[in-house]
């Protein structure tokens, strides 16, 4: 009965699966980038999302999803080689350039990997290297030695004098890089 159940199951997940065309994706990615490039000109705010009406809602760059827009475009470039998304790419990710300094948050992987990391990785421009660096100085900032983690919020609702969440995790690969670039291990030792 195992066998048979283990061999239905297999059977079932093979029915579901999607073929997906990953050019025609990236079409679309590509359309709806380039109308929020041309409703959106204004780098000094995120845009966050669409609203009903068409407008959008933004954010200032320290919102810890403010380097999504940049990576995506970094991303489109990468597949594209079209040097229009290279150029948005820049602008959009020049954008979030002031939070290298920001110490007030545990997001700064998510927020500048994405926008200056892939920058780095498809143009490898040294001064997206400075940035990096200098962000995983400001994460650094973060980490207690006494308690051994990097502190999420400065101050929680839930009563917690050392908040930690999950997505701490997603940050780690910020100081595992600049460990690896700068031969720096206390940033190594922080992330793990």
């Amino acid at each position: 009965m195992k066998k048979f159940l283990f061999i239905f199951t297999l059977m079932t997940f093979g029915a579901f699966a999607q073929k997906i065309d990953i050019n025609k994706q990236f079409a679309l990615a590509g359309q709806q980038y380039l109308r929020m490039l041309a409703d959106h000109p204004d780098t000094s705010v995120t845009i966050h999302s669409a609203k009903p009406d068409g407008s959008y809602r933004n954010l200032p760059s320290s919102w810890w999803c403010s380097g999504f827009f940049p990576g995506g475009l970094w991303y489109l470039f990468e597949k594209t080689k079209d040097p229009k998304w290279s150029k948005a790419a820049r602008l959009w990710t020049e954008a979030v350039r002031k939070e290298q300094y920001n110490t007030g948050t545990h997001d700064l992987g998510f927020m500048m990997f994405d926008s200056f990391g892939n920058g780095l990785r498809l143009t490898k421009d040294p001064a997206y290297k400075k940035v990096l660096i200098q962000s995983a100085k400001s994460l650094a900032t973060r980490f207690d030695p006494k308690i051994g983690l990097i502190k999420s919020w400065n101050t929680f609702k839930g009563g917690y004098k050392y908040p930690v969440i999950i997505d701490n995790m997603m940050n780690l690969e910020l100081l595992f890089w600049a460990s690896r670039e700068t031969g720096d291990q206390r940033f190594h030792d922080i992330a793990v």
